[in-house]
């Protein structure tokens, strides 16, 4: 059985964030924050990664992340865009209303088909899982590899102090997901978490709800379910402007027809990321404390 992959989303425009989060140096020797991820899953038993990126930013790509990895990362670049897989007259409808990006995370995973050809992890490029996480989802990939899982953390370690934020919520029973609700108001104030619904009603949540920050692994028989469940988002959402097709709600999709068991694994990682610019400080510090432990070398790929 082939080594497991380890797939990084790292497409996103990074709105909220003010510019490329993915490529923003955040080590001391001038590592971005998916480094440390590939660093984890490389020691997990991960044997290759595949990048999701956009073209405009690949030039950049390669100097500030690849550039260091070439020669100790077997590595491959996706690459998503507007027009990426999109029927023509979806993507003529979509233009047509103002869409300029495209159409989110599980549309991403798509793009990387062609470079996944053994059971994966899905990941955010922008999003820190510990090493715990990957040596978790690592075992149960060259266990399990007709099977899916997620790595859940607890709600109330994914919040920023900056603003709100979208989590799946999911229902576990049994070690098993059973449902994934995708929120995207979520906060905490006065010591309460909520999610700001649409009419407005505030809806509190556990803070140990767990909470799904993309950290999945599926068999690598999975995409001809994920090309229909897209096609038929495509259909309902596709001309609209700002719709997106999200992996979560594949993953509650998937689960609720019966295609595919996903185990929820447990591991004892923090998670932290840079959804704001505020953000970035905050990681900085926590991978100068961790590298000062001895959990990381000063320089990963030295």
């Amino acid at each position: 059985m082939k080594e497991p992959v380890l797939v990084v989303m790292a497409a996103g425009m990074g709105s909220r964030y003010g510019g490329l989060k993915q490529i923003d140096r955040i080590g001391s020797a001038g590592e971005v924050l998916l480094d440390y991820s590939v660093y984890d899953a490389l020691r997990s038993g991960f044997a290759k990664v595949v990048f999701i990126i956009r073209h405009d930013i690949e030039a950049d790509f390669r100097e500030v992340v690849l550039s260091r990895m070439e020669g100790k990362v077997d590595f491959a670049l996706a690459f998503q865009e507007l027009d990426s897989l999109i029927p023509t007259e979806i993507l003529a409808e979509a233009k047509k209303n103002g869409r300029g990006k495209p159409w989110g995370t599980a549309h991403a995973l798509l793009c990387a088909e062609k470079c996944i050809d053994a059971p994966f992890a899905v990941v955010n490029a922008d999003d820190f899982y510990g090493r715990e996480a990957y040596a978790v989802l690592g075992k149960f990939l060259k266990a399990s590899p007709e099977e899916g899982a997620i790595v859940p953390f607890r709600l109330e370690q994914t919040l920023s102090p900056r603003g709100t934020v979208t989590r799946g919520i999911c229902v576990i029973k049994n070690g098993r997901l059973e449902q994934v609700e995708e929120l995207k108001l979520i906060e905490k104030q006065d010591g309460q978490i909520f999610n700001t619904e649409n009419d407005g009603k505030k809806r509190p949540l556990a803070p140990d709800a767990p909470a799904s920050m993309n950290f999945w692994g599926f068999p690598a028989s999975v995409f001809p379910n994920l090309h229909s469940y897209f096609e038929d988002f495509l259909k309902r959402e596709g001309g609209e402007l700002k719709s997106e097709c999200y992996v979560p709600l594949w993953a509650d999709w998937l689960v609720k027809t019966g295609k595919l068991n996903i185990k929820s694994l447990e591991a004892d990682s923090e998670w932290f990321g840079v959804t704001y610019r505020e953000d970035r400080e905050t990681a900085r510090k926590r991978i100068e404390e961790l590298t000062a432990a001895g959990v990381y070398p000063e320089k990963l790929w030295s």
